[in-house]
């Protein structure tokens, strides 16, 4: 991030900035961004920090692009009025191939050339059902739950652990029952998986006790996927290579079947884990966990890599499991919408517990917290290097738009303008599938003309681009 922000750029390509942040760094890096000049453009899962910058939305979906001119807080919405419509579309073309069958079978009447246009038509309606690609669905989250735990599921007491002279936990007292759904955030090395380890018999603290509930049946989550063998395959490594059938909620379940539930097309059975994206990692990550028997699910950034859809029917199936849950994660709009109560980290190994989710946590500690953790994060380093490239020279403030390039301000729009018609012009001769055979010298002018005209409009927007940068600089710095 410092080596991208430091040349204060005038367009930001951003994928998947947060992969890996802590919370404060992410919210540090969301105001660096708002208050810089550049255009941004971003592929992100996190929901906040899109909400939080986006004005409009690009979505990518089985190929093709829609964009809707409005922030990511209007898209889930768009998207289902956008499915909806769809889906209706979809049932009226198959009403129509009913009836057009209807007719097929019952009313062909004797006047054939009027007949042979019609089945031609079904014939193109058929083509298009078949052609149709639907959605991928959504995931089938669905977690094996084993006996009901205790009441009482971890009982802390004054328990503390320390590397050397750094404290990581000091004199922290919880109690988890049944049903909660506590999150766990903090910068990244504040200490977050050793508290796991702690509360879930991991790990034994240097201080205190921890106290575990009777008939406890964990399932873990581990963030950096260090369990798995990238020459594996996907089906072993949900089967643990034993044939082709995995125990879920005590059930066998054919393999395939099962990676089906998690989106995991069948061809990709043989696939080795090497080639699959985060995401897909990330899916059967989620797959082995929650297929094992349990009514403790302790999760470590589950939602890493994650899609937007996936993301909501983790949050659907977490929000259904009767068991208790314990999670890590950096995804502010995910923490809010699923746990009961927040842990949160004040320095020197003090950890407190909110009740509440992250936005409930971030009312009762008070701005001045929140900033002091953003501030301990972000190294002087970085600060140093963004606030260096944001700052204008002074001589910047001073300069004045010339003559020419005032002229030039006024007059490329129109010549923008005539460029696009020059091109559309052209580009309507060559729509005509039969002017090679016809004209090729014809055709051979319209390619040259539009050619020509795309590397004139080309040169004549960056020339714009950058006069209005610099008029809008001078405008800022006057």
């Amino acid at each position: 991030l410092a080596r991208v922000l430091a040349p204060s750029p005038d367009i930001l390509l951003l994928d998947e900035p947060t992969n890996h942040l802590d919370l404060a760094t992410i919210e540090w890096l969301e105001g660096e961004l708002a208050s810089r000049r550049s255009a941004l453009v971003m592929i992100s899962h996190d929901r906040r920090f899109l909400s939080n910058l986006s004005r409009a939305t690009v979505w990518l979906d089985r190929g093709e692009t829609r964009r809707i001119e409005k922030g990511f807080t209007a898209f889930e919405e768009w998207r289902d009025e956008v499915l909806g419509e769809e889906e209706r579309d979809q049932h009226k073309l198959d009403r129509k191939i009913v009836m057009e069958e209807h007719w097929l079978r019952y009313g062909v009447s004797g006047r054939r050339k009027r007949n042979v246009k019609r089945l031609g038509n079904l014939f193109e309606l058929r083509q298009q059902r078949r052609d149709y690609r639907g959605t991928a669905g959504k995931a089938n989250l669905a977690a094996a739950e084993a006996e009901t735990s205790g009441k009482l599921v971890i009982e802390a007491r004054h328990i503390g652990r320390s590397y050397g002279e750094r404290k990581i936990v000091d004199d922290f007292s919880t109690r988890v029952t049944r049903g909660d759904r506590i999150g766990i955030i903090g910068p990244n090395g504040a200490g977050k998986t050793t508290l796991i380890g702690l509360l879930t018999g991991g790990d034994t603290p240097d201080t205190g006790t921890v106290r575990l509930g009777a008939n406890l049946e964990m399932a873990t989550l581990d963030q950096h996927r260090e369990s798995l063998d990238p020459k594996t395959t996907l089906a072993d490594a949900l089967t643990g290579g034993r044939g082709d059938s995995i125990m879920v909620n005590g059930t066998p379940k054919h393999v395939i079947g099962y990676m089906k539930d998690f989106l995991f097309a069948s061809e990709q059975a043989r696939t080795p884990l090497e080639v699959l994206s985060g995401g897909e990692r990330g899916r059967l990550m989620l797959a082995r966990a929650l297929a094992k028997p349990s009514n403790v699910l302790v999760l470590d950034e589950p939602t890493n890599d994650l899609d937007l859809e996936t993301l909501d029917v983790l949050e659907e199936m977490l929000s259904d499991y009767e068991g208790t849950v314990i999670l890590v994660s950096h995804d502010r709009d995910f923490l809010d919408r699923v746990v009961t109560s927040v842990i949160a980290p004040e320095g020197d190994g003090k950890w407190v517990e909110y009740a509440g989710g992250y936005s409930d946590m971030l009312a009762q500690r008070g701005a001045d917290l929140q900033e002091k953790a953003i501030k301990a994060s972000a190294s002087p380093e970085i600060s140093r290097v963004t606030k260096n490239a944001n700052s204008t020279p002074a001589s910047t403030a001073k300069r004045r738009l010339s003559f020419n390039e005032k002229h030039a301000l006024e007059t490329l729009p129109k010549t923008m303008a005539k460029l696009q018609a020059e091109i559309a012009k052209q580009q309507k001769l060559l729509d005509d599938p039969e002017l090679y055979a016809k004209d090729r010298k014809a055709f051979d002018a319209a390619s040259s003309a539009i050619a020509k005209a795309q590397a004139d409009l080309d040169a004549a927007e960056e020339k714009w681009l950058e006069l209005e940068m610099l008029r809008e600089e001078i405008e800022s710095g006057a």
